[in-house]
């Protein structure tokens, strides 16, 4: 058994979750709170991984970020090395695949929180963003972390954006969802359930999770 695909898988995972869920909070919140022109676009551009094909997602990451991009060009001027064919470029695609997830999730726990609560905080003093730290995310933290469980769901279950960014190589951007893949067209159907199998059995894990924060709390 090689259990490379299921490292690389966690450790792309737990890195895009840790965009995706300072991103997503953050949209949320301002999602949430503000009031500003273009809010809506940018509500439905935050959501497009959710109701685009992973594949179709993924070739716009590719133009966005290949190595005739400015953004390629960029980032290989600074790194070194192509973001493309990569485990940066992983972490990228699962994050942004993850990102609605967050976002939808904690925006929608912030909206919960009562206004008169955090009304009370701002007449004690204390500032907006200490009324956010201090107030709001804390009231929302269920959904929040929620949010965060299902994000690193989905960014560990990524297959078609991450294929298309980082690629299939074995050994270095090939995680579970590609390994699988792999294993079915070479008819490697025991590693191919046995990886399935591994997966699955994480992504129960995580509902079980989710459902238990959704429940009683954290």
């Amino acid at each position: 058994m090689d259990w490379f695909p299921l490292l690389l898988s966690l450790r792309v995972a737990a890195f895009a979750t840790l965009i995706a869920a300072v991103l997503g909070i953050g949209g949320a919140y301002l999602l949430a709170k503000g009031r500003f022109p273009g809010r809506g676009l940018l509500e439905a551009v935050a959501s497009l991984p959710i109701v685009l094909p992973p594949t179709v997602l993924g070739y716009y990451l590719l133009v966005t970020l290949g190595a005739q991009s400015p953004l390629g060009r960029a980032w290989e001027a600074a790194i070194g090395s192509p973001l493309v064919f990569s485990v940066s470029g992983a972490v990228v695609a699962a994050s942004i695949s993850a990102l609605p997830f967050c976002l939808r999730t904690a925006r929608a726990a912030i909206e919960q929180v009562d206004p008169r609560v955090e009304a009370a905080a701002r007449a004690m003093g204390l500032p907006e963003w200490r009324v956010a730290l201090q107030v709001t995310l804390p009231l929302a933290r269920r959904g929040v972390v929620a949010g965060v469980a299902l994000g690193f769901a989905r960014a560990l279950g990524d297959f078609g954006a991450t294929v298309m960014v980082a690629g299939d190589i074995p050994g270095r951007t090939q995680t579970m969802p590609i390994a699988v893949y792999d294993a079915v067209q070479a008819g490697d159907d025991a590693r191919a359930g046995t990886l399935a199998l591994i997966l699955a059995l994480v992504a129960i894990a995580l509902l079980l999770l989710v459902n238990r924060f959704s429940r009683v709390g954290v």
